[in-house]
């Protein structure tokens, strides 16, 4: 039968939960209590060893029970003790819900993840930085996956240039997916992959990742960088994860806990309680900052910027003009574009900066200049590389 460990509370009356416990259609090897008094007299006996500490029950046991209820376990208690349950590769099910493990295939080379608490999180900055790093001594392939990917695993051997995009977003493809993002501001092989759909604890419904992954080892790279996609993580076990977070994002809301647990680094954009983060797991949290990068001179021209979010333009050497934040608004971001006069546009390769922002460029006789989310974080680096495996070749 299975095993199974049980959550139990001083809420509810000793014998009404042993008779539970019998009931369950487990082996149930341990029960732990969670907290409460109110209904507890004397000696606790539940028919099953009460353990000090549930996480000591985890390995040999296949699914946790849990038969606690409010007030004992409110609701961000319960994700985080879901988060704990799927870090351990458990099943975590209770009277009306059942959370399992996302499960991560095996992978040959060494590999570092880069996900995400959400979209827009400056996750494929932090991937972008680094490829760039590892890329100084190193052979590197990125492996990216997102809702606009290719059908089929799609390498990008040359970095993109804007009229390989605007080619791409003619012939009906997402000529600003990440992968080409990534391709086109980095210059390392970028091997684009499609996802859909995204469970809460960031597995996918459905995606070729693991075909793109067998792609990336066939080109026997010193070290392999998968990119995650919004809250979606790659289903591969890499050697090691950095998890990005960022403004409006609680890193320990929900199942973010989860990712927190599976992740050896965490980078902070804007918000985030890093000693919380330490305390749920001993783990490096570095605070950081993005910043836009023209990849070529702005040489002061009168120059319009589009990105999808915030994105301060204090530090440009041009005359801003004007500045929208609606690449991922197509309405708005044609209502911009058409109030716009400016002699470069200075664009994120994200939404619809290639068939809407780029293609009026074109038909305007504007200079497109592509930018990047530059990151800011004096002690990133160190951290990185502390993460790359011993086996990577360097």
């Amino acid at each position: 039968m299975t095993r199974a460990l049980v959550v139990i509370d001083g809420e509810h009356y000793p014998p009404v939960v042993r008779d539970a416990i019998a009931d369950l259609p487990y082996e149930v090897i341990g029960a732990w209590l969670a907290g409460g008094t109110e209904k507890l007299r004397g000696d606790l006996e539940y028919g099953v060893p009460l353990l000090e500490e549930l996480d000591a029950g985890f390995a040999d046991a296949e699914v946790v029970v849990d038969m606690s209820d409010e007030p004992i376990l409110g609701p961000r208690e319960r994700m985080l003790l879901a988060s704990r349950v799927l870090a351990a590769g458990l099943r975590y099910e209770g009277a009306d819900f059942q959370f399992s493990a996302p499960s991560y295939a095996s992978f040959p080379l060494p590999s570092l993840a880069v996900i995400g608490t959400g979209k827009r999180v400056g996750k494929t900055a932090v991937t972008g930085h680094v490829a760039r790093l590892l890329a100084k001594d190193r052979d590197v392939i990125v492996v990216a996956m997102g809702r606009g990917g290719p059908a089929e695993p799609q390498v990008a051997a040359l970095q993109p240039t804007l009229s390989a995009l605007l080619d791409l977003s003619r012939a009906g493809h997402h000529a600003a997916s990440d992968h080409l993002e990534t391709a086109a501001l980095t210059g390392v092989v970028t091997i684009g992959c499609r996802r859909a759909g995204g469970g809460l604890a960031g597995a996918v419904t459905t995606s070729n990742v693991l075909q793109g992954a067998a792609l990336a080892a066939e080109r026997d790279p010193d070290v392999v960088v998968f990119d995650g996609s919004g809250a979606a993580i790659p289903p591969i076990d890499v050697d090691a994860r950095i998890l990005v977070s960022g403004r409006g994002h609680d890193p320990l809301a929900y199942l973010n806990a989860y990712r927190v647990l599976v992740s050896d680094l965490v980078v902070l954009f804007g918000e985030g309680d890093a000693g919380a983060i330490r305390a749920l797991k001993k783990i490096p949290v570095v605070e950081a900052d993005l910043r836009l990068r023209p990849i070529s001179p702005l040489q002061g021209r009168r120059v319009a910027v589009f990105t999808t979010g915030a994105a301060p333009t204090d530090h440009l050497d041009a005359e801003i003009v004007s500045v929208s934040r609606n690449l991922a608004n197509r309405a708005a971001l044609r209502e911009d574009l058409e109030r716009i006069d400016a002699d470069v546009y200075l664009v994120e390769i994200k939404a619809a900066a290639i068939d809407l922002v780029a293609v009026a460029a074109e038909m305007r006789g504007v200079q497109v200049v592509f930018a990047e989310n530059e990151v800011v974080a004096p002690d990133l680096d160190e951290a990185i590389l502390r993460l790359v495996p011993a086996g990577a070749r360097a």
